[in-house]
């Protein structure tokens, strides 16, 4: 097996780990796929609208898109804030436990490539 592909592979089992730990807001494929498109349109510095957001996964209808960014409010991963002009507009913004989500994932990203080079 290649450095990457062994290194992928040191990062799944991480995060299979990681997931297995009590403290660990468990999310089904759907919801992390979500997730993970809001984190680079937050990234990039953007603000999503809850109708832009139920629109950008091809392989899932706007209803299982608007029904997972409800489970994910329930779970405390995201909140939704009006505009300030105009309160039919609510845009999806991260909370704290997305940005400890991502942070203990880019922990096991680091690690993985840390073995790696190692």
């Amino acid at each position: 097996m290649t450095n990457s592909a062994s290194a992928y592979t040191q990062f799944l089992n991480l995060v299979q780990a990681l997931r297995g730990l009590p403290s660990f807001i468990a999310m089904d494929a759907t919801e992390e796929r979500l997730l993970n498109q809001l984190a680079v349109l937050w990234d990039a510095g953007r603000q999503v609208p809850v109708l832009e957001a139920m629109k950008m996964s091809p392989d899932a209808s706007p209803t299982t898109v608007h029904r997972r960014l409800k489970t994910l409010r329930k779970k405390g991963m995201i909140d939704l804030l009006s505009d300030e002009s105009d309160n039919r507009i609510r845009y999806i913004v991260p909370t704290a436990n997305t940005r400890r989500y991502f942070s203990e994932m880019g922990k096991c990203l680091s690690k993985a490539l840390e073995t790696q080079t190692a």
